[in-house]
C-alpha cells in the first residue's frame, strides 16, 4: 500500500510532541539529579535536552517544508505524545532517571523506525534520510546510557 504525505506528516508531528515532553523531562532530571553521579549526569542531561531541542526543530521544520503544521503548545505535546510526563513528586535515583530516558528513547527509536519505513513507501527520501541519521544518534545514546547503568545496549528490550 502506498503511504501518503499525510502519513509522513503524522509521524513527524508525533515526534514533535514526543520531543516537547522529553525536553521537559530532561530539564527535570537535570535539576533534580543527586548523588555520586551528579556532575556527570547534570551535564549529560543538559547536553541531551539541547540535542532534543535541535532535533525537534529539525523535525518541525521538515514538517513545515512538506506542508504540515507542527504542534507547538504544551497541551498538544501531552495530548499527542507516546511518552508520558512524570511529575517529580518524590526523590528519584540517578539510575532510575537514566533508565527512564532509555525507556523514552526506545519508544522514539521504534516510532522513528516505523517512520523510516513509511517515508520509504511514500517516496520521501529527504525525510527518510533525516530519520535514519536521527535513529543512529538515538541508538548511540541508548548504548551510552545503558553502559552508565552497567547494562548491554539491548538489555531490557
Amino acid at each position: 500500500m502506498q503511504k501518503t504525505n499525510i502519513d509522513v506528516k503524522a509521524i513527524l508531528n508525533k515526534q514533535v510532541a514526543n520531543h516537547g515532553v522529553l525536553y521537559t523531562k530532561f530539564h527535570q532530571h537535570h535539576w533534580y539529579v543527586q548523588g555520586a553521579s551528579f556532575y556527570t549526569l547534570h551535564e549529560k542531561f543538559e547536553e541531551l535536552f539541547n540535542s532534543i531541542a535541535a532535533n525537534s526543530d529539525e523535525i518541525a521544520e521538515r514538517l513545515i517544508a512538506i506542508g504540515g503544521a507542527p504542534y507547538s503548545t504544551l497541551a498538544e505535546y501531552l495530548e499527542h505524545a507516546s511518552i508520558e510526563e512524570k511529575p517529580y513528586t518524590k526523590k528519584t535515583s540517578a539510575n532510575d532517571m537514566v533508565a527512564s530516558v532509555v525507556h523514552d528513547y526506545r519508544i522514539i527509536r521504534d516510532e522513528i523506525s516505523e517512520g523510516i519505513e513509511l517515508t520509504g513507501e511514500a517516496g520521501d527520501d529527504s525525510t527518510q534520510d533525516m530519520l535514519i541519521a536521527y535513529k543512529t544518534e538515538i541508538e548511540k545514546n541508548i548504548w551510552m546510557l545503558q553502559a552508565f547503568l552497567d547494562q548491554s545496549p539491548l538489555e531490557g528490550e
